[in-house]
């Protein structure tokens, strides 16, 4: 018996929708729904319906389960549902916007306008002023990708593999160079409504929290060098706000190409804390990748502290005298943390017990710091620090 009402639909292509980590905030979704959680670039996390328009797909890209080759459940939302399901979920309160995927019906171009017109239905024909994220279909026509741009706060596009000959091979219908054209156009239609705008001309707002895109971790046999330098090379080319990782999860009836078993989602954790390293704390995919071993980050100690350890002689660092970037270094220093201790020693020498009330993580600095009261002491052997540290990785491979 075929699934017809709008709730099989929505329990259809929301399930769907999971492989997708473009918004997900690192587990809070609520799969009975549809919601996921995301983070707006301001920081605020936000609720979003989460689904794909369909499930049908023509192509036949072998890690993905809505395939045309696999055997799933089918299932199919016309625009005026998807809109609908929006504003009923938007005005109870259930969400704060929409992230809309879509596997490709007949063909890009026709997919592409369904979601532009969902978009486009949402803002002007309900004045919906929550979040939209489409994610947008490469292929199809830049018309098309310039109108969802006017429409979505945030746009992305899926690089999908970290090696263009990785996609070739397992995706065969699409093309690692039309990908990146579609990136570049995001990038320019979002410094061109930019550039108006500063020039005193009035410019519609194109995709205003920028654009992301996402990697598998673990389909093909890309190591953490190969994937970082990767995603080093698409934020300075296309000015993205987010790579996500997501790490590739065995699916049914699949092709003899992939692996049998995921890779540990470890190994996902550690891609994010290089990922936030590259972004936020001046560090280069090279400094990162230099401790790799096999071409793999160690799964047992966060790459931060990695790189602590493997350049001791920089440390321990006086924080009162000691350089922004060196402080962003530290381990156990975020970077607001970094931020409050420039503020407060301009005024003041700081001590141990002013660190710990300005939310550094002590426990973890220890060793890389001095200050009035306070010496590493012992704690400045790299084996012994490794043993102390090791151990939380572990707790980590167990959750």
């Amino acid at each position: 018996m075929t699934r017809t009402t709008l709730q099989d639909k929505l329990a259809i292509l929301a399930d769907a929708a999971k492989y997708d980590a473009s918004c997900a905030s690192g587990g809070g979704r609520d799969g009975s729904s549809g919601i996921c959680h995301a983070y707006t670039p301001d920081g605020r996390c936000i609720s979003l319906l989460k689904i794909l328009m369909t499930n049908f797909c023509i192509f036949d890209c072998a890690y993905c389960v809505n395939r045309v080759s696999s055997n799933v459940e089918r299932a199919r939302f016309s625009v005026e549902e998807v809109v609908t399901l929006t504003l009923e979920f938007y005005r109870r309160n259930h969400i704060e916007g929409l992230f809309l995927s879509s596997g490709i019906i007949r063909s890009p171009d026709q997919t592409m306008a369904e979601m532009v017109r969902i978009a486009r239905t949402l803002r002007e024909g309900h004045g919906f002023r929550g979040y939209i994220h489409l994610k947008t279909i490469p292929d199809a026509a830049p018309d098309l990708i310039r109108e969802a741009g006017l429409w979505a706060d945030r746009l992305s596009i899926n690089v999908e593999l970290p090696q263009d000959v990785s996609l070739r091979k397992l995706a065969p219908e699409k093309r690692p160079e039309t990908i990146r054209n579609a990136m570049a156009q995001v990038r320019l239609e979002s410094e061109a409504a930019q550039e108006k705008s500063h020039s005193g001309r009035p410019a519609p707002a194109f995709a205003p929290a920028g654009q992301s895109t996402q990697m598998i971790v673990g389909a093909d046999g890309a190591d953490d060098v190969t994937i970082l330098n990767s995603a080093s090379r698409l934020y300075a080319g296309y000015g993205l706000r987010r790579v996500y990782y997501s790490a590739f999860s065995p699916i049914p009836d699949a092709s003899a190409a992939l692996p049998l078993v995921r890779p540990p989602l470890l190994r996902e954790h550690r891609l994010y804390q290089a990922d936030w390293l590259l972004r936020f704390y001046g560090f280069t995919a090279e400094e990162i990748a230099a401790g790799a071993t096999a071409g793999h980050l160690d799964l047992d100690l966060d790459p931060k502290l990695a790189w602590a350890l493997r350049h001791r002689g920089l440390f321990p660092l006086e924080v009162n005298r000691a350089s922004r970037d060196m402080l962003l270094r530290v381990p156990g220093f975020g970077s607001r943390t970094v931020e409050r201790i420039i503020a407060a020693r301009a005024n003041r020498a700081l001590r141990y017990e002013d660190l710990a009330r300005m939310g550094a993580a002590m426990k973890k600095a220890q060793p890389f710091i001095t200050l009035p009261g306070w010496s590493p002491g012992k704690l400045t052997d790299s084996a012994g620090l490794r043993a102390r540290f090791a151990p939380l990785a572990e707790q980590l491979r167990l959750l």
